[in-house]
């Protein structure tokens, strides 16, 4: 795994696991933030786990390879959910942007880990 890689696992990671644990203990932006996309605290709950999960997936892929990919693919998945989400509700850029970067950030620690086991 190259350096890069382990950088953006660990980034990828801070990053998740404060977004997951928020929407899993549903603390009031969101709240908000599940109101405004039409959906249930329940249903945001539960992204926020796949979120979690996809974090331990990301650490777990530090030493195993697939793990990490596949845990990347989930991430990848939720982020294109959100910003298929963001767009049918007319938000702008400001809104879909952190969706945006983020899957940019996933799609290349993705790229790094892919090349690297080959």
């Amino acid at each position: 795994m190259t350096l890069a890689a382990c950088i953006l696992a660990v980034l990828l990671a801070l990053i998740f696991s404060a977004l997951g644990t928020a929407k899993i203990l549903a603390l009031q932006p969101m709240r908000a933030l599940a109101a405004e996309a039409g959906f249930p605290v329940a249903a945001y709950r539960r992204i926020g786990l796949l979120e979690v999960a996809a974090v331990i997936g990301l650490l777990i892929g530090l030493f195993q390879p697939l793990i990490g990919i596949l845990a990347g693919a989930g991430l990848l998945l939720l982020l294109g959910g959100a910003l298929v989400v963001h767009l049918r509700n007319g938000d702008g850029p400001r809104k879909y942007a952190p969706a945006v970067v983020c899957g940019i950030l996933v799609a290349s620690y993705l790229v790094l880990r892919v090349l690297a086991t080959q």
